[in-house]
């Protein structure tokens, strides 16, 4: 599933064509994705524009100017891609898995004018297990999808003092909790474990117990609140190189694949200087959890 910095680098690879833009025309080719699109769906977008784009963990946010947002989550499988007149197509965002070009799996096409010209922006998704919904901007932080998410784990917003209060007395293992979108919106498998690595923290580690006494975090709470705004921070920075600078000539996206430290690394030797041991894997949860035993004991 794309990620956070995947999908930061989607919105940053769509707002040059939709941000000020106007949707002269939708195209819905199917009554649902993961869940039904809400009735008139075509309809209510066709003749607005585009605000501002935004996104909250890994949603993104189309403000319109009737005060609606146009919701859209990329599911497993789903990516945009971008057909303008004369130069080919691209798709914004860096992705570990490639996407689909496949139009057999084009389910919306998004017909946009605006400050950057013509261009057709469409929706690709082989699984359908991504969904879009039309929200008013304000019930948008009681809607269910939205609700009780946590801090976003970019810049500032998070803290080691904001982050103790949400862990302290939790007893699940570290992992576990730092995938919570209760506690951290948008953080995905990926990035905690290369976030937990960095900060050599074990992901069997008591939650609660980055945590003192009296409430304040521990020195390895800061660490780790420092490895993952880090890790983020390279990530989303990787994502806004690669749109730069990896379209092909033949309009399609060169993707790049991140230097991993530990995911996907088992077996492979720990890149921390002086280490000398090797990348295991554990599932946690039902998911793989990669870091090594040396370097992340406590």
């Amino acid at each position: 599933m794309p990620e956070l910095p995947e999908v930061e680098t989607v919105r940053r690879g769509l707002e040059p064509v939709m941000q000020g833009a106007r949707f002269m025309g939708v195209e819905q080719r199917r009554a649902d994705l993961r869940f039904a699109f809400p009735e008139g769906f075509a309809g209510r977008l066709e003749g607005r524009r585009v605000v501002s784009l935004g996104r909250r963990a890994k949603y993104l946010l189309a403000d319109l100017d009737d005060g609606m947002v146009l919701i859209c989550h990329l599911g497993m499988s789903g990516s945009f891609r971008i057909e303008t007149a004369g130069d080919g197509s691209l798709t914004p965002g860096i992705f570990h898995q490639a996407r689909s070009k496949d139009d057999r799996h084009d389910h919306v096409v998004f017909d946009m004018e605006g400050p950057a010209g013509r261009a057709r922006v469409i929706y690709n998704d082989p699984r359908r297990f991504g969904y879009m919904d039309l929200v008013a901007r304000a019930a948008l932080a009681e809607h269910a999808w939205f609700r009780g998410l946590g801090v976003e784990p970019t810049g500032n917003s998070l803290d080691p003092a904001d982050l103790a209060k949400r862990l302290i007395g939790k007893t699940a293992p570290l992992k576990a909790a730092l995938l919570d979108q209760r506690i951290i919106a948008g953080l995905g498998n990926i990035y905690v474990c290369e976030a937990m690595w960095r900060a050599e923290l074990s992901p069997l580690k008591p939650a609660g117990r980055l945590v003192g006494k009296t409430g304040r975090p521990r020195e390895a709470l800061v660490r780790l609140t420092e490895a993952i705004r880090a890790v983020i921070s390279e990530a989303i920075a990787a994502g806004g190189s690669s749109l730069r600078d990896h379209i092909r000539t033949d309009g399609t996206l060169g993707y790049f694949q991140h230097g991993f430290s530990v995911y996907d690394r088992e077996g492979k030797a720990c890149p921390r200087p002086g280490c000398g041991d090797t990348v295991r894997r554990i599932v946690q949860g039902g998911r793989s959890t990669f870091y090594c035993p040396r370097c992340q004991k406590n």
